[in-house]
């Protein structure tokens, strides 16, 4: 006879505690994650069951972090990254959940973020055959043709759990992907019949971190360190290069003592971490063009931008370098840079050795160049200090702010682990000068080109890092991006007050800028349209207090330090977030 809905029974789970959903819980104790960054849909009932269940039972499980838009809980399970070190977690509901998570994940792919993101899938039974069939409309239609080849692009390793037995295999293969070097996302998607699915629990196998887990690269052959300790002692003027050599908070001491030990500058582009205290000798800021045309060897390491190649005149005689996880920049299609000698490898064990080899080398002579140039940096940092606190004198008019007046007064009020997260796009410039950072990871930026990460990022570092105040910094097109109200809900709901400072000028400034940079003499100029303005009267503050937070709307420069004191109070004293909108220069 043929097979209608009438015709089969209801099935029943018989044993709860044996779901693939249970044991799902367990692989996720079993490669150590502590927070699950969720945003749940039909396709989780499994799941939702069994933490039910196990909460019942006394049985720990990862604490859910529930966010109200997928893109929250994806930048906070960077900023936890970041903040820790582990690879992270993320639950989001099938193809919808995927698409909203597929800006986070592009910063992560391109931030090289370890991230495991899971998604349900839509049922595959439509009649009743298997526990987890379709039983509401939605199931019908989030059922795309490549679920997939949503985040495709950006993840180095995808998988659908075909069978509830494999399930701690399969998520032990998802993190060791994730984490092996160069570490990045992974997209994993779980059907709910199979999470429905019943076993035995001598079926389920384990499977240890010691002999599944990630591939690590290690430090590299002599040879090449030595081919670079003998032209960086030959130099004349060598300069280092980086932009997130500092995700591992012990590599800036050795940038540091490197540039010490030869007198050769440290330049930080496009930086993403702290690579180097702004207070060592070897600092020499984030500019790396108007070094180019002087250097005769050039050492990259950690970068993915050394320079912009439009706006620079590299000497076309200087050697160079790069140690990198990924010097040949593998996923992005046309690089364009120099890299006369190229060494894939752990940027901190690498830099070790080179030092220890640099050392053995070291001759009197030497050490006298080194200190010449050195005595020049000084010289150097010392016009660079007066130029960037003449900056912060001005403090602008009523409506018109300095941002670098706003961004010195910050700087006031920050201690040396608080947490500085910046996503201040077109006035990064004064952040960078202004706030003057000194401890390996108190600083995260971003590698990727989705705006609205740092909202979500901030929260994911104040979960790790409890007792210090994160300072969240966003221009205002970007803060659009970061769906606001899930940030300070989950803010709220979870006890992780930030500091958000918004600089209000009126819209996307970058979309201005570029537009004249391709066409200086055009109309849009010369008629002032840019189509990046946006509502001036809008009220930012407002979402923050609507979850119980602090507000400030600032137009007089007069007013800054007092309003930075009361947000400040705020977030240390009362443990609320607070928002403080600084009327900057105008688009």
């Amino acid at each position: 006879m043929s097979v209608t809905a009438k015709s089969i029974a209801p099935l029943r789970d018989q044993s709860p505690l044996n779901m693939t959903a249970s044991y799902w819980l367990e692989a996720m104790n079993e490669v150590g994650v502590d927070y699950l960054f969720a945003n749940m849909g039909t396709d989780h009932a499994p799941i939702i069951e069994a933490m039910a269940q196990w909460r019942q039972a006394g049985r720990k499980y990862p604490k859910v972090i529930l966010c109200p838009h997928e893109n929250t809980a994806v930048h906070m399970a960077i900023g936890y990254f970041r903040a820790t070190g582990r690879a992270q977690a993320v639950l989001v509901h099938v193809d919808a959940g995927t698409a909203n998570s597929a800006m986070g994940l592009h910063n992560a792919f391109r931030s090289r973020v370890p991230l495991v993101l899971m998604a349900g899938t839509a049922p595959v039974t439509i009649r009743g055959e298997l526990l987890g069939t379709r039983d509401t409309y939605v199931h019908f239609i989030q059922d795309p043709y490549d679920m997939k080849g949503i985040v495709r692009n950006y993840v180095k390793w995808e998988y659908q759990l075909p069978t509830g037995i494999v399930v701690k295999e399969a998520i032990r293969r998802a993190f060791s992907m994730a984490e092996s070097d160069p570490p990045g996302p992974v997209y994993m998607t779980l059907p709910r019949e199979i999470l429905a699915q019943t076993w035995e629990p001598e079926q389920i196998a384990s499977f240890p971190v010691d002999a599944y887990g990630p591939l690590r690269f290690t430090g590299v052959d002599d040879a090449p360190l030595t081919q670079i300790a003998d032209r960086l002692l030959a130099a004349e003027y060598p300069l280092l290069i980086t932009s997130f050599a500092g995700r591992n908070i012990k590599t800036p001491a050795l940038l540091d003592e490197l540039g010490q030990l030869v007198g050769m500058g440290v330049i930080e582009s496009y930086p993403q971490v702290l690579n180097v205290s702004k207070a060592s000798p070897v600092f020499l800021g984030n500019l790396s063009e108007p070094h180019l045309p002087k250097v005769d060897f050039g050492l990259m390491v950690d970068t993915d931008l050394p320079w912009m190649p439009k706006e620079a005149s590299p000497n076309p005689n200087t050697f160079w370098a790069h140690i990198d996880i990924d010097p040949i920049k593998n996923d992005i299609p046309m690089w364009g840079f120099p890299g006369h000698l190229k060494v894939q490898a752990d940027s901190y064990l690498a830099l070790g050795r080179l030092i220890e080899i640099v050392k053995g080398k070291l001759t009197d002579a030497h050490r006298a160049r080194a200190k010449t140039r050195l005595e020049g940096f000084a010289k150097q940092r010392q016009e660079a200090v007066v130029y960037i606190q003449n900056l912060a004198k001005d403090k602008g008019t009523p409506g018109l702010i300095n941002p670098a007046y706003l961004c010195a007064e910050l700087n006031k009020v920050l201690r040396e682990d608080d947490i500085l997260v910046s996503e201040a796009v077109m006035n990064e410039p004064s952040v960078g000068m202004q706030v003057l950072r000194t401890k390996p990871g108190t600083v995260l930026g971003l590698g990727g080109g989705g705006l609205g990460y740092s909202p979500g990022a901030a929260l994911g570092v104040k979960l790790a890092k409890p007792d210090a105040m994160v300072l969240h910094m966003s221009g205002d097109g970007s803060f659009y991006f970061g769906n606001p109200s899930s940030t300070y809900e989950v803010a709220r709901e979870h006890n992780l007050p930030i500091f958000t400072v918004v600089f209000e000028n009126g819209g996307w400034s970058a979309v201005k800028e570029c537009t004249i940079k391709v066409h200086p003499d055009g109309v849009s100029r010369d008629t002032d349209e840019f189509q990046a303005r946006l509502n001036p009267a809008y009220q930012f503050q407002k979402v923050c207090e609507a979850a119980g937070g602090h507000g400030e709307d600032v137009i007089n420069p007069d007013d800054l330090p007092a309003a930075i004191a009361r947000c400040v109070k705020a977030v240390r004293e009362e443990g609320r977030s607070a928002l403080l909108v600084a009327h900057v220069k105008r688009l």
